[in-house]
């Protein structure tokens, strides 16, 4: 069974190009349910039937959550069995598709329903706070400007950002190249503010940080080395606690900042969803809601009769 999953693990990283967490998060969710089924003495993929799945899934919506109480509350959410079914489907549409199962029996789970969250958004004057620069000169903050005029930009995520290349930078012209979930490459616009941030970095902060262990990575630490995601994440949030913003910060802030504002004055869903990366309309329209939400508060506080 596992020499399956291998197959179709090898399949998706070389062959569909698909993004390393997603990988490993397939990997984790496979390997529970082999491990479940090696339990039960079953010992091969054609073993496994539809009962099999649904049983494994109901004791997965019953199972508490690692290092918690047994409470109704500590459960696994709708979120997490819908991962578990899309990894099984996933992995199914592999061995249909490859001859090496005759059938589907994922085919036939039913899908639990996701809450919708609306994305946060920064508003105006704490993007002006966040983006104000700090008053001391230094690599770093030099670093961190650019890092955040770059994010609210161009709406990258925070993978993108770290991952960011010299070579992918085309400020003369006014636009980086960004290689998006599932190595795809997308053309994003680099507004005035956030390319005089990032010539301001690349002439006095990271020449400052280059050491013999850089690469050709934009954004360097303190070190000379490429950003881990995490790291690039605390320097932001540490950014913005200096900033004033009492929000809880987080990573994605900024991206949906950029795709709010952006919509409020005007622009094309389509055109979001390609500056997002997004290969579904359907993952942009959910920004349709924040601003309907911000259309009806300024009507309750502008309208005389609200």
């Amino acid at each position: 069974m596992r020499e399956l999953v291998e197959d179709f693990l090898q399949y998706s990283r070389h062959e569909k190009g698909q993004a390393e967490k997603t990988q490993t998060t397939y990997a984790a969710l496979l390997d529970r349910f082999v491990c479940w089924a090696e339990e039960r003495g079953l010992v091969s993929w054609n073993h496994v039937g539809l009962r099999h799945l649904q049983d494994f899934l109901l004791g997965e919506q019953r199972r508490p959550l690692e290092n918690r109480s047994a409470s109704l509350e500590s459960r696994l959410s709708n979120e997490s069995v819908y991962l578990q079914i899309s990894a099984l489907r996933a992995f199914y549409r592999f061995c249909e598709q490859e001859g090496k199962l005759s059938e589907n029996p994922s085919e036939l789970l039913s899908l639990p329903k996701r809450w919708k969250r609306l994305p946060k958004a920064l508003s105006t004057s704490e993007i002006d706070s966040l983006l104000n620069p700090d008053a001391s000169p230094t690599p770093q903050s030099f670093c961190d400007q650019a890092i955040l005029e770059t994010a609210y930009a161009s709406g990258l995520r925070l993978s993108e950002l770290a991952s960011l290349r010299l070579e992918q930078l085309h400020l003369d012209a006014g636009f980086m190249t960004v290689i998006g979930k599932g190595n795809k490459e997308r053309v994003v616009p680099v507004g005035r503010q956030a390319i005089r941030a990032l010539e301001l970095y690349l002439r006095e902060g990271r020449p400052r940080l280059v050491s013999s262990k850089s690469s050709a990575a934009v954004f360097l630490t303190r070190r000379g080395t490429p950003f881990a995601t995490v790291t690039l994440w605390l320097r932001m949030k540490r950014r913005a606690q200096r900033s004033g913003i009492q929000r809880n910060f987080t990573p994605h802030m900024l991206r949906h900042s950029f795709a709010t504002h952006l919509l409020e004055r005007g622009a094309d869903l389509r055109v979001i969803q390609e500056l997002l990366g997004h290969a579904s309309i359907s993952t942009t329209q959910i920004y349709t809601h924040v601003a309907g939400q911000r259309l009806k508060e300024v009507h309750e506080k502008y309208h005389p009769r609200a």
